[in-house]
């Protein structure tokens, strides 16, 4: 069982600690929107899905690269990684009702704040490329619950398997995925993948782990129970990033020197369909009613609509500078 915070926390702005007084706008007054982090400009776009167009554009710390969304999608936490020169070490926290930030949250020596995500009990998962970890925090209070070493090269994304009590990061430099157990902190296994680990989800019913494996131009999947590879796929030229749909029948991965989406048959393990997107297709968002997705092209500075019924292009988002992470604030 995963494990639980002994309060509920990142629910609301007075939870969080900040000191700010406002009026809380209705969580029926807030329509679905999309967010996206843009690398380059260090800011995030809140976008209206509907129309396509951007609300409001928010700072966040330097060179932002991912953002995960509380459960009742009010806030936004987005790794601000920085760069070589100049790393990061904080998660930013967006208000997105308000459309504006409340701070950040310091991560003390762990640098190079990446992949990040949300648990089911409010406690924001995320990893450090600099410290090899990755950390548990509490929002509410701003500070870091657990510290999980994975000793792995460039520990970039994460996934929760709440099922299981795992956590899961792909490790670029090491080709492989960490295992720990979430409760305890422990490391269970080094799963060697490909060279080149680097995207990472979990099938909707938790059994499996999806991990693209860039300089392999692979995709492997993890079976939880056991923590081993059950299968390898050639995808493409660079995959980098891994979605699998909402019904669980197909995984969709950006291919970045490709230019291109693919979807991956889960039943036949084959590659179904191929789609050519915009410049360098970084990161990919699903909406929860699995008709949409959206996919971040880095180069263009645009985001990419397919409709998923079609398999066409339906549209496109313009985006801020070099957009990447993104997610989905559904109240």
């Amino acid at each position: 069982m995963f494990p639980k915070l002994s309060r509920r926390v990142g629910m609301t702005a007075a939870a969080l600690g900040f000191g700010l007084s406002y009026m809380v706008v209705p969580d029926a007054a807030v329509a679905q929107q999309l967010v996206v982090v843009n690398k380059s400009a260090s800011t995030l776009s809140i976008v209206d899905p509907a129309t396509r167009t951007e609300l409001a554009v928010v700072p966040t710390g330097f060179a932002p690269h991912e953002v995960a969304v509380s459960a009742d999608g009010r806030f936004a936490y987005v790794s601000d990684y920085g760069t070589g020169p100049r790393p990061g070490n904080t998660v930013s926290v967006i208000d997105i009702a308000e459309q504006r930030s409340l701070g950040t949250i310091d991560l003390g020596s762990h640098t190079r704040p990446h992949g990040i995500t949300v648990a089911s009990d409010g406690s924001v998962w995320v990893t450090t490329e600099g410290s090899r970890h990755v950390l548990q925090l509490d929002p509410a209070e701003r500070a870091v619950l657990r510290e999980i070493r994975t000793g792995q090269d460039v520990t970039h994304m994460v996934a929760l398997a709440e099922g299981a009590g795992r956590v899961y990061t792909a490790n670029i430099g090491s080709g492989n995925t960490t295992a720990a157990d979430a409760g305890n902190g422990e490391v269970l296994a080094q799963i060697a993948t490909g060279a080149g680990a680097e995207g990472i989800d979990v099938s909707p019913d938790g059994r499996r782990v999806y991990v693209s494996n860039r300089s392999a131009g692979t995709l492997s999947e993890i079976d939880v129970a056991t923590n081993t590879v059950t299968r390898t796929l050639q995808v493409g030229d660079f995959p980098i990033r891994v979605k699998v749909r909402p019904d669980g029948r197909e995984v969709l991965v950006s291919n970045a020197r490709g230019n291109e989406v693919v979807a991956v048959d889960l039943e036949s393990w084959t590659v179904a369909r191929r789609l050519a997107v915009g410049a360098i297709p970084v990161g990919i968002l699903i909406t929860p009613d699995n008709t949409t997705a959206y996919v971040a092209n880095t180069r263009d500075d645009k985001i990419s609509v397919i409709d998923l019924d079609a398999w066409a292009l339906d549209g496109e988002i313009v985006a801020g500078d070099e957009p990447d992470g993104m997610a989905w604030a559904s109240p």
